[in-house]
């Protein structure tokens, strides 16, 4: 039985979202004070969960503490397509078998957020796998070609001339029938995934099924603060990162991302009157107790805060980088640092800005001619900016 009453439910559940169609359907199925289906979706196109995965596992765990039912929709099929949605190209199509590898360590990993107790796992290979072709037909039947260009991205590829294949018009049917297949109350996902759900909510009324309601979470942004958050961008923070690099990535980003964070991440406003760097420390250091331990969240602010606070660089544990060449310029140097120090991609007029505005250091000493051509020596250190460093390893 859900612990709360439908209206303060309702206004808990309305915190952090994007949008939702819609609160009165929602609050007239929290009435029926039964334990609501509440489906999330998963293609495992890729082994690890990030940050940006987490922003809609946190809102399915909330269901689940009011007593509500999660239903994880793992896509052993759908994944083999690749769901389209804001793609300006075709995504690649997997094999059955990465997809499953993939389906293994993804389910481990969102356990860091969800109540195994009150989630129910399916694949759906399981009913799709078993379609005939005629059935297939019937299902393409449910939505016209007019409706499925009605799709943004869609639109957008059209208009600049970019293909679209035939087989990414089937995923959102696809995904609208999982929603019939498992009854779900409620679909989460993120503000791309509107029209996949919408259409969901259509083929439950055409098989005579209550719609679902259509919660939508913000998407996040990367480590970039510009471009979502992506392994494939290398702008990531990993839920089974290490401690120390979750902290070091989450005190790598902007001031203004950090505001972004605190509500999509913490659910909280950013704490008013905080200092900037406080407040960073307190947000890593709530996240990697999140995901891994509150003694292994002091232990990775001590470590940063002995690298950076204190300045002592020289006996840090720093990531180590082996230069290409160690007869480089500083400006290709510091590229090569993020990529293999960070998996962040510079562009060589990003390093030369860092360069020129003084944040480059190499052994404690100021670069700030993009031209200069540092003795490398191994052992040294090359700090970046104000929150990464590297060290060469030695020969």
């Amino acid at each position: 039985m859900p612990s709360l009453q439908p209206e303060e439910a309702l206004a808990q559940l309305r915190r952090g979202t994007a949008q939702i169609v819609n609160e009165a359907e929602l609050l007239e199925k929290l009435r029926l004070r039964r334990p609501l289906r509440v489906k999330l979706g998963f293609d495992p196109t890729a082994p690890d969960i990030h940050l940006g995965h987490t922003v809609v596992l946190q809102k399915l765990r909330q269901f689940q503490d009011m007593g509500h039912q999660g239903i994880i929709i793992i896509g052993d099929f759908t994944a083999t397509i690749g769901d389209p949605s804001g793609r300006s190209a075709t995504r690649p199509q997997l094999t059955h078998e990465a997809v499953m590898a993939n389906a293994e360590s993804y389910q481990r990993q969102a356990f860091k957020v969800l109540d195994p107790a009150r989630t129910q796992t399916i694949f759906n290979g399981e009913w799709f796998e078993l379609m005939h072709y005629e059935q297939v037909i019937r299902l393409n039947s449910r939505v016209t070609l007019q409706q499925m260009l009605q799709r943004e991205d869609f639109r957008t590829r059209l208009n600049t001339s970019a293909p679209v294949s035939l087989h990414e018009l089937q995923y959102p049917l696809l995904q609208g029938w999982d929603s019939v297949m498992v009854q779900a109350d409620v679909e989460l996902g993120a503000t791309d995934q509107l029209f996949n759900i919408l259409v969901g909510r259509d083929l439950q009324k055409e098989e005579g099924q209550p719609p679902q309601v259509v919660m939508l979470l913000p998407i996040l942004e990367g480590l970039d603060g510009t471009q979502k958050m992506s392994k494939s961008l290398g702008n990531y923070i990993g839920v089974t990162e290490p401690a120390a690099d979750m902290f070091g990535k989450t005190m790598s980003i902007s001031d203004e991302l950090m505001h972004r964070y605190y509500p999509v991440l913490l659910g909280e406003d950013y704490p008013a009157g905080a200092h900037p760097m406080e407040a960073k420390k307190s947000l890593a250091t709530r996240l990697v107790a999140r995901f891994h331990s509150e003694e292994d969240a002091r232990t990775a602010r001590q470590n940063f805060e002995q690298r950076f606070s204190k300045r002592d660089t020289g006996s840090a544990d720093l990531p180590e980088v082996r230069l290409p060449d160690a007869d480089v310029d500083i400006v290709t140097a510091v590229v090569g640092a993020y990529a293999l120090g960070f998996s962040l991609s510079k562009s060589r007029g990003d390093a030369r800005r860092l360069v020129e505005g003084g944040s480059v250091q190499w052994d404690g000493e100021k670069v700030s001619d993009a031209k200069a051509r540092p003795n490398f020596r191994s052992g040294g250190v090359l700090k970046l900016d104000k929150l990464r460093a590297v060290r060469l390893p030695p020969t």
